[in-house]
């Protein structure tokens, strides 16, 4: 019995797959509950497992996609373990993409009488082994149903044995020493295809500066006061609480009571209504190999910092081994992202619709700031809010960022929610 391998759905606005990755070739066996296939969509990557144990044949190529419900393989549930057929063996090396072109149909070729046999020979494996002299006769091919392919001559010709000298006329100094082959140049480019989530990051940020009057304000804060406290808290925290007291979870702190007290950002424009949020679910950018995911952290309003610095965690794990879920990654109304991890001093982030609004951290930097009429040198941050600027007014963007500087420089606020 062969049972189908489906690509099942993931979403109400998620119309296709890729594959992303085999975890096993096609005539292995595998265990039911084993995972087999890794898909890839324009929003998350989430791991298939099999349904029975059998012998799995891929109809699918990986980098292929597929609409939600194709079959992109199937399980014989009647073969046993020990009777599933090998994988495939690497031995043979695959023509690579310069080869494929004048190295892939085959042509037979008659040699002498006395021979009386025809080989199979690439039209590129034969015009080398003319030009170099190389008697195809004794060259074993490595192709399929033993084709000779432009490596099997290449490789003859650095084996004496297996090499003779060309029977064409020569000049009057003989040498029976085979040219060397041209060495292929470098390639200048490369090509390849763009991931689903690429794909979409690239069609979400277009559409984000089409729709939305983009505008940015800044500031900046002194972390002295976070850092301070973050440090005298650090031991006891972890002791706790089992995670690392970080700086995200004061800024998703100070964000969400800086929303309550300019609501005009929590809010989104639809059609010719505004829409309030009532609530301060906030979105935290991280960083995956793949490209640039936003899972939301829920209730920032009611959850104290060892919740949040959990969830950031767990989201982090999720998203660095591609387990992240559409629910993950819905629902926000407002975004965080730090481009100071990666050393940013300072940007203009671009909106994730249709939020009217997203922070941008940048790199802490000691910079001579005047305190009182002297000078001295703080840890210093650039803040960068982007907002919709056919919702928010300047001054409620300014209201905004001085809200967020004034707690985070003053981080005893949190205790009395002033």
């Amino acid at each position: 019995m062969a049972l189908d391998i489906i690509i099942p759905p993931a979403g109400d606005s998620i119309t296709s797959a890729n594959i992303g990755e085999w975890h096993k070739q096609s005539g292995e066996y595998v265990t039911k509950g084993e995972v087999i296939v890794t898909l890839e969509t324009d929003k998350v990557a989430h791991e298939i497992e099999a349904e029975a144990s059998g012998a799995l044949e891929i109809l699918v190529a990986e980098g292929e996609e597929k609409e939600i419900g194709a079959v992109i393989g199937k399980i014989d549930t009647s073969v046993e373990g020990a009777n599933a057929a090998p994988a495939a063996s690497p031995a043979a090396p695959e023509p690579t993409s310069s080869e494929v072109s004048e190295d892939s149909d085959t042509t037979e070729v008659e040699y002498s009488a006395s021979c009386g046999n025809k080989i199979k020979v690439t039209p590129l494996a034969r015009k080398i082994a003319a030009a170099s002299g190389v008697d195809l006769a004794q060259v074993k091919g490595s192709g399929p149903g033993g084709r000779i392919v432009k490596t099997d001559v290449e490789q003859s010709q650095n084996s004496p044995a297996a090499s003779t000298p060309a029977a064409a006329p020569v000049p009057a100094v003989e040498s029976t020493a085979a040219p060397a082959p041209l060495a292929e140049a470098p390639k200048r480019t490369t090509r390849k295809k763009m991931s689903m989530l690429r794909r979409r990051i690239a069609e979400h940020l277009v559409n984000a500066q089409k729709t939305a009057a983009i505008l940015s304000t800044f500031n900046e804060v002194d972390m002295t006061a976070v850092m301070k406290l973050r440090k005298e808290l650090q031991p006891d925290f972890v002791e706790k609480y089992g995670v690392k007291l970080g700086f995200m979870s004061f800024f998703v702190k100070a964000v969400a009571k800086a929303l309550k007290e300019v609501p005009q950002i929590n809010g989104r424009i639809d059609g010719n209504e505004i829409i309030e949020n009532h609530f301060y679910d906030i979105g935290v950018a991280v960083g995956t190999e793949k490209g640039l995911v936003v899972p939301v952290v829920r209730d920032c309003d009611e959850k104290g910092f060892a919740e949040i610095e959990q969830d950031i965690i767990g989201y982090a794990n999720k998203a660095k081994s591609g387990k992240l879920t559409v629910q993950d990654m819905q629902g926000g109304v407002f975004t965080i992202s730090n481009g100071g991890v990666y050393g940013s001093l300072l940007s203009t982030p671009i909106l994730s619709p249709p939020q009217s609004g997203i922070l941008g951290m940048h790199t802490i930097q000691q910079r001579p700031v005047a305190i009182d009429g002297k000078v001295e040198i703080r840890p210093m941050m650039y803040l960068a809010l982007s907002y919709d600027h056919r919702l928010v007014d300047g001054k409620e963007a300014v209201t905004f960022l001085l809200s967020i500087k004034n707690t985070l420089e003053n981080p005893t606020r949190f205790l009395f929610d002033l």
